[in-house]
C-alpha cells in the first residue's frame, strides 16, 4: 500500500478520470475533505491543483480545513491555508476548525489557526466554542491550549454547547488544573446551562472531590437548581460518591430539594443501590416519603431495582408503603414487575395493599403476570389479590398473561376464578390477546380459554375479535381452532 504522502496507482487513475473534482456526496462531502481525513498531503495538493474548492461545504466535518484540523495534520492545514481556506468557515461536527483542533489537543494547529486570524470566540458545533472544546477534552496538551486561547482573549464565560460553558466542561472531564486556570480568569462559578446545569453538579456527578472542594471555596451555590440531575447532591448520590455527598451536606446542601430525573437525592441513591449514602441521607433527615421523579419515591425505586437491603432500611424509617405515583404506581407493583419475590413478601408483611390501583400495569398482579413470574402471582393471590381487577395496559391480569403466552399462569388465574370473558384493555379480552400473540404457547392457551367457555365471537379490542387477530398474525392453527368453535 502506498504511504499517506504518495499517490497509489489507483488514486492516480481515479484522479485522471474524475469528472468533477468538486462533486458532492458521501460521508465526507467531497474528495478534498476525504483526502484531508486520510492525511494524504500529495492527494490534497493534487486536488487543489485540479481546482478543488478549498472551501466546499458538506460532509461530517463541514469543510476540508476542519477535517485536517481534527486529524492533527499540520502540513495539510498549512497547505489549505496557503490556498485561501476560510479559517472561520462554519459547519460540521465541531462548528469550525479551531474548535476541532482544540478538542483533539493539537496545540500546533491551534497556534497556526490563530496566527491566521481564527475567531477565538466563534460559536457553534458540539462544544459551542473552542475554549469549551479544549476544556472538555482529557488530552494532556489541553492545559496549554486553554492558556493559548485565553491569551487570545477567549471569553471564559461564553455560553453554549454541550456543557453550557468552559468551566462546566472542565469539571466534567475532571481536569483540576484547567478548572483552577479558568477560575483565575474569572469564570462564573455559578453559571447556569448545559447538561449538568452548573459546574458543581458536573464535578459532583463525575466524582471529582478535589474540584468540588475548589468550587465550594470559590462560592459555588450548593443549592443551585437545573441540569439533568436537578442539583449537585442528587448527582453525587446517583454516582455513588459518599465523600462528595458528605462534603455537600457539610456545606448545607438541602437533603430534600426536589427536581431532576430522580426527583430527590434519596430516590437517586435508592435507585442505584448505594446503601451507605441512603443511610447518610436518612441521618440528615431525608424525607422517606418525598414524591417525584421516575419512580415516584425512594421505596418504589429500590423495590423496582431489587435492592433488598435498601428496601429494608427505608421500611425501618416508616415510609408510606402504599404511596402512589411513579411509573409503577406503587412499590408493590414495582417489585412485582421487577420479579423480586423477597421484596414483594417484605412489602406485604408491611401492609402493602395487594389491590392498589395505578401505574402502567394497573396493579401488582397484572405486572407479575406480564413478566411471567408464577411464584409472585401465587404469592399475591395467597394475599387475596383480586384476579378480576380492571385497569392497566391490558385491562386485566388474564389478558396480560394470555398475550404473553404464560400458560401456567393462565391456568392458575382460571383456577382462581378469573373471568374468561372480562372486557377491556388493548385486546378487548383474553381470547383475542392470546390469538394476537406470536408466542408458541398460545395455541394451548386459546384451547384452555375455550375450554373455560371463552366467547369465541366476543367483539372489541384492537382487532375486533379473536378470529381477526389470529388471521392478521397468520396463525393458521389458531384460526382453525377458532373456526371449529364456530368463530364468525
Amino acid at each position: 500500500m502506498a504511504s499517506s504522502n504518495a499517490l497509489s496507482i489507483f488514486e492516480q487513475v481515479l484522479l485522471e478520470n474524475l469528472g468533477d473534482v468538486n462533486a458532492q456526496g458521501g460521508a465526507y462531502g467531497n474528495a478534498l475533505q476525504g483526502a484531508c481525513l486520510r492525511g494524504n498531503k500529495e492527494m490534497v495538493k493534487l486536488l487543489l491543483e485540479h481546482e478543488a474548492n478549498v472551501n466546499a461545504q458538506g460532509g461530517q466535518y463541514g469543510n476540508a480545513l476542519q477535517a485536517a484540523s481534527i486529524e492533527g495534520n499540520k502540513d495539510i492545514v498549512q497547505v489549505l491555508l496557503e490556498h485561501k481556506a476560510d479559517v472561520n468557515a462554519q459547519g460540521g461536527e465541531y462548528g469550525n476548525a479551531l474548535q476541532a483542533a482544540s478538542s483533539e489537543g493539537h496545540k500546533d494547529i491551534v497556534q497556526l489557526l490563530l496566527e491566521h486570524t481564527a475567531d477565538v470566540n466563534a460559536q457553534g458545533g458540539h462544544y459551542g466554542n473552542a475554549l469549551q472544546a479544549a476544556t472538555a477534552s482529557e488530552s494532556r496538551n489541553n492545559l496549554d491550549i486553554v492558556h493559548l486561547l485565553l491569551e487570545h482573549k477567549a471569553d471564559v464565560n461564553a455560553h453554549g454547547g454541550l456543557y453550557g460553558n468552559a468551566l462546566q466542561a472542565a469539571c466534567s472531564s475532571g481536569n483540576k488544573d484547567i478548572v483552577q486556570l479558568l477560575l483565575e480568569h474569572n469564570a462564573d462559578v455559578n453559571a447556569q446551562g448545559g447538561k449538568y446545569g452548573n459546574a458543581l453538579q458536573a464535578a459532583s456527578f463525575g466524582g471529582h472531590k478535589d474540584i468540588v472542594q475548589l468550587l465550594l471555596e470559590h462560592k459555588a451555590d450548593v443549592h443551585a437548581q437545573g441540569g439533568e440531575y436537578g442539583n449537585a447532591l442528587q448527582a453525587a448520590c446517583l454516582s455513588g460518591n459518599k465523600d462528595i455527598v458528605q462534603l455537600l451536606l457539610e456545606h448545607k446542601a438541602d437533603v430534600n430539594t426536589q427536581g431532576g430525573e430522580y426527583g430527590n437525592a434519596l430516590q437517586a441513591a435508592s435507585s442505584e443501590g448505594h446503601k451507605d449514602i441512603v443511610q447518610l441521607l436518612l441521618e440528615h433527615k431525608a424525607d422517606v416519603n418525598a414524591q417525584g421523579g421516575h419512580s415516584g419515591n425512594a421505596l418504589q425505586a429500590a423495590s423496582w431495582m431489587g435492592n433488598n437491603a435498601i428496601v429494608q432500611l427505608l421500611l425501618e424509617h416508616k415510609p408510606d408503603v402504599n404511596a402512589q405515583g411513579g411509573a409503577f404506581g406503587n412499590a408493590l407493583q414495582a417489585a412485582s414487575f421487577g420479579g423480586h419475590e423477597d421484596i414483594v413478601q417484605l412489602l406485604l408483611e408491611h401492609k402493602a395493599d395487594v389491590n392498589a390501583q395505578g401505574g402502567e400495569y394497573g396493579n401488582a398482579l397484572q405486572a407479575a403476570s406480564w413478566m411471567g413470574n408464577k411464584n409472585i402471582v401465587q404469592l399475591l393471590l395467597d394475599h387475596k389479590a383480586d384476579v378480576n381487577a380492571q385497569g392497566g395496559k391490558y385491562g386485566n391480569v388474564l389478558q396480560a398473561a394470555s398475550f404473553k403466552g404464560y400458560k401456567d399462569i393462565v391456568q392458575l388465574l382460571l383456577e382462581h376464578k378469573a373471568d374468561v370473558n372480562a372486557q377491556g384493555g388493548k385486546y378487548g379480552n383474553a381470547l383475542q390477546a392470546a390469538a394476537a400473540s406470536e408466542s408458541r404457547s398460545n395455541l394451548d392457551i386459546v384451547q384452555l380459554l375455550l375450554e373455560h367457555k371463552a366467547d369465541v365471537n366476543a367483539q372489541g379490542g384492537q382487532y375486533g375479535n379473536a378470529l381477526q387477530a389470529a388471521s392478521i398474525q397468520g396463525n393458521e392453527a389458531i384460526v382453525q381452532l377458532l373456526l371449529e368453535h364456530k368463530a364468525m
